[in-house]
């Protein structure tokens, strides 16, 4: 958390506001975060303007021209737009500070975010270069989930949770496609047929672009550019409501334990109907 709703949230908040603007100035108050922010990023990026602004999976990704600009939120980072100076709060980690008098804000409490400086291929990054594709790319074939897993037995939630298989699915976004397309999340992935796999991509695609409509989800920390929470908390359908009756069925949810991660589903609608392996993780039935 933040995850791709609601870093696609942010990109969407800041582009008009730093899209080809100049830089004036940068002031780092912090740099310990998540990997330490590079010496000499303020020397840099004065004087270079912003072309774009872009997303790759949970990365932001601004193009200054002559490099690259790389941030991450991390865990409860968040980017503000201010039209005017304002003193800085505490975990006020970084302003960018534009010719036309705007800022950006890099707000961060518990330090797991980045801000890194890339001057050659972006993409070619350690921390991209990886990536799986993105979920909400229109050439992604509707087989492409069916052809990815054959050859896994981890889980299915966990295997959608992979970003080298997929950007941007996170543990919320996860369980909520999981329910949309009916799937238990203990089911080995390779056991899960080309019709299920291809409802499966459907709802992550469907579960995303809900997330984005509604500005993300907030749960603990996240706030968008303009410093609002995001909405789609509101429509959860399993994901932190456990021992609460579908919305569905009125069968209650159920929470256990993937990967050191919590796991919501509805027993009803999320029945094993083909010959799925349900063993999950940690070797008991869901």
């Amino acid at each position: 958390m933040p995850e791709l709703p609601e870093v696609e949230t942010t990109r969407r908040g800041i582009q008009p506001y730093v899209e080809q603007q100049r830089i004036e100035s940068v002031c780092v108050r912090h740099r310990g975060l998540r990997w330490p922010i590079p010496d000499g990023l303020e020397q840099t990026l004065v004087g270079l303007s912003i072309r774009d602004v872009q997303r790759r999976g949970k990365y932001l990704l601004l193009d200054c021209g002559s490099g690259w600009l790389l941030i991450h939120l991390g865990m409860s980072g968040s980017l503000r737009i201010l039209t005017q100076a304002a003193p800085p709060k505490k975990h006020d980690h970084v302003d960018i500070v534009f010719d036309s008098g705007s800022i950006l804000r890099f707000h961060d409490p518990r330090r797991f975010g980045a801000l890194l400086w890339e001057p050659g291929n972006v993409w070619q990054h350690p921390l991209l270069r990886d990536l799986g594709p993105e979920p909400l790319d229109p050439a992604l074939p509707p087989d492409y989930l069916y052809h990815a897993t054959r050859n896994r037995r981890q889980a299915i939630k966990q295997a959608i949770m992979d970003s080298k298989l997929l950007v941007g699915v996170g543990n919320i976004y996860a369980s909520e496609a999981l329910f949309l397309a009916g799937i238990h999340p203990a089911t080995s992935a390779a056991n899960i047929d080309r019709q299920h796999c291809q409802r499966l991509l459907r709802a992550i695609q469907d579960t995303l672009r809900s997330a984005i409509e509604q500005g993300g989800s907030t749960l603990r920390d996240y706030v968008n550019s303009a410093g609002n929470s995001g909405y789609f908390q509101l429509r959860l359908q399993v994901y932190d409501r456990a021992d609460q009756p579908c919305h569905a069925c009125g069968t209650l949810i159920r929470q256990t334990r993937q990967g050191q991660r919590s796991t919501f589903h509805c027993p009803h609608c999320q029945h094993q109907a083909l010959d799925m392996d349900l063993t999950d993780s940690a070797g008991d039935k869901a």
